[in-house]
């Protein structure tokens, strides 16, 4: 566990995109490394490649609308020595997962993997780009890591910590501009939560940009009384079970807030977790076993109910049903 507070926290007025953070730590890295290599399916520039390209042109290679044939190549890459970055949007790592599978994860190889452009904030792209089952489809898969980064600083950290260890990783970037909530000198470390903000009387869990939603929904229920620890839980395969398991013995009820698919992403790893170690009432925001549409981001956050007011009705519920046994779980 990394306890970090709320004061340590930067300015949420500075706003940069995951994937900036991505690209820009990709090409520091291979300056120092040339084992790093960098595979796309005819996504450069929205994947934040173009720079890397530019740079190492020897070392990148772009495939094409072609994902399976990308984690294969990346595959034969890291059998021999290198340490390839494959990059596309997070939906279409599922075009790929039988690849991702079978040629990487079975062999336990060097593969990192980068989806861009998750969750319904995607925007105006609409359900097609829309990656909301992503983290679902490939947390089930042996070997694999998966990161989350919570912002750009976050992100920058998680690439170069996962171009340090060895065996596949998944990193979830999102496309949108967010606000920058940690700053470059906190911790980082895979499989280590991060408590953003002390609390009493409930824990809320979340990952990706949308920890700022959770911030804020901190915020609104320490003005009413309400006591809420924030984690950070960048890492959600492997989980950080106990921090996650302490903070629930100590508030004794979690909201979990994701911009996926409440089914088989964060909540679930939550869920599953606290069910075994100790269960507590756990209320989910994300997405309802829907698919995403066109939209600007503001406005789809607000339609899945992803948003700060939300949160804090979830918390406002899920507290009814620590103190009472007459409040079922919100399906």
């Amino acid at each position: 566990m990394t306890d970090t507070h709320s004061p340590m926290l930067s300015s949420q007025t500075v706003k940069k995109a995951t994937r900036d953070g991505f690209g820009e730590t990709l090409v520091e890295l291979a300056k120092n490394d040339t084992k790093i290599v960098a595979l796309t399916a005819d996504l450069t520039s929205s994947v934040r490649m173009q720079a890397f390209a530019e740079t190492f042109p020897d070392r990148f290679f772009t495939v094409g609308i072609a994902e399976q044939n990308m984690i294969g190549i990346a595959a034969g890459l890291a059998m021999s020595g290198f340490t390839p970055f494959a990059a596309t949007y997070g939906v279409f790592m599922g075009r790929a997962w039988d690849q991702i599978r079978v040629s990487v994860c079975l062999n336990n190889l060097n593969v990192k993997l980068i989806g861009t452009h998750a969750g319904v904030s995607v925007g105006a792209d609409g359900g097609t780009a829309q990656a909301l089952e992503d983290i679902a489809m490939l947390r089930a898969l042996p070997n694999l890591t998966i990161i989350c980064p919570a912002d750009y600083e976050e992100t920058k950290k998680a690439v170069r910590a996962a171009a340090q260890m060895r065996g596949p990783v998944y990193i979830r970037l999102s496309r949108e501009e967010s606000p920058i909530l940690t700053q470059s000198h906190m911790p980082f470390e895979i499989g280590k939560a991060q408590i953003l903000r002390q609390g009493q009387d409930v824990t809320i869990i979340g990952c990706g940009p949308l920890l700022d939603e959770a911030l804020r929904a901190a915020a609104f229920l320490e003005k009413e009384g309400i006591s809420a620890e924030v984690i950070n839980c960048h890492t959600i395969k492997p989980i950080d079970r106990d921090t996650l398991v302490a903070s629930a013995r100590k508030t004794r009820c979690v909201v979990t807030v994701e911009n996926h698919q409440i089914r088989g992403g964060l909540g679930g790893a939550v869920a599953e977790t606290l069910a075994q170690r100790f269960p507590v009432p756990i209320e989910m925001i994300g997405v309802h076993d829907s698919f995403g549409q066109s939209g600007t981001a503001e406005e789809l956050l607000q339609a899945y109910e992803l948003t700060a007011p939300f949160i804090v009705k979830a918390v406002e519920y899920v507290m009814k049903r620590k103190h009472s046994s007459l409040f079922p779980a919100v399906d």
